[in-house]
């Protein structure tokens, strides 16, 4: 007879027996997805589209990446915008965050960098691949205590779709399918490979104003147990262009977990500006603050991008 020990470890073993599984076969379907998709989209009317699907019936394809235009990068703010660079493109996006934490006596400055994100435009113009990479410095005081950890964040791959053109009062859609992978330091890697979804949609208002948001599922780790747990995500973010060269944002985000073991809500709100160097380089600093007490009290950064064509 088996006792509730035992039958614990059996479930556990078997959880971890399936997750790989599991995982490959998301890979999989989400391969032939894509393929099946792409082969829609080029036989339709004998047009490559912009975007892979749009609001009204017809063959007139909006919206899409513009080589002509200044590039659109999905940094500095936590929206990530609703479209792809383009095939044959690469766009290197990289920064730099401080953050400020205190909590239970405990504080923590964290240096991230060089938070670098390559998007390649690949097989049409609507698909787009992503690998992001960063590494850290994480210092924390207690009292007369410090302790530091330096190392390499998880890497995460995954692409980038553009479904919609903005149509009259019907937005512009795009959907991220991504996952981080095992790969960082001791101190920064979650031991496990998180999926998630990402819907970004935005809508151009005025010549100078726009309005663009995300809603996000997830998988994470408690910082405490380490156990997974669905994570959802939102945020709204109002840009607006004081010239052709110059323009800023204010945005508001929630990070907020579902039957967490200890993480809790984090609410922030942050504002930044970006400056073109020229349509193929961009500067950016963005400042926030948490809203509550479980959110980072504080952070701040700066940013490149630069796009190849």
């Amino acid at each position: 007879m088996c006792n509730g020990d035992d039958e614990t470890n059996v479930a556990q073993l078997a959880l971890t027996t399936r997750r790989p599984l599991l995982y490959y076969a998301l890979i999989v379907q989400l391969i032939i997805a894509m393929l099946l998709a792409f082969g829609i989209a080029r036989r339709a009317g004998g047009q490559e589209r912009q975007t892979l699907l749009q609001w009204s019936y017809g063959t007139s394809f909006g919206g899409g990446p513009d080589l002509y235009k200044p590039l659109v990068s999905d940094r500095p703010d936590f929206t990530e915008s609703s479209v792809t660079v383009g095939r044959g493109v690469a766009q290197l996006e990289m920064g730099y965050t401080f953050t400020q934490d205190e909590f239970g006596g405990v504080t923590t400055r964290t240096h991230t960098f060089p938070e670098a994100l390559l998007r390649t435009g690949i097989l049409a113009e609507w698909l787009e691949l992503r690998t992001e990479w960063s590494g850290a410095v994480e210092r924390s005081d207690f009292g007369n205590v410090a302790n530091t950890e330096v190392g390499s964040e998880d890497l995460t791959v995954g692409v980038k779709i553009a479904l919609t053109p903005q149509e009259a009062i019907l937005p512009e859609t795009a959907i991220i399918l991504q996952m981080s992978l095992p790969t960082g330091a001791a101190a920064f890697t979650s031991h496990e490979v998180l999926p998630s979804v990402d819907y970004l949609y935005s809508w151009e208002i005025h010549d100078d104003w726009s309005v663009s948001a995300s809603t996000e599922l997830g998988l994470a780790t408690d910082d405490v147990t380490s156990d997974i747990y669905s994570q959802f995500s939102q945020s709204i973010s109002l840009g607006h262009e004081w010239s052709k060269r110059i323009h800023s944002f204010c945005e508001w985000y929630v990070l907020a977990p579902v039957s967490a073991d200890t993480n809790r809500p984090e609410n922030y709100l942050d504002g930044g500006f970006s400056a073109l160097i020229s349509n193929d380089a961009q500067w950016d600093i963005r400042a926030g603050v948490g809203l509550n007490s479980a959110a980072d009290n504080f952070f701040a950064g700066t940013g490149l991008s630069i796009r190849y064509w």
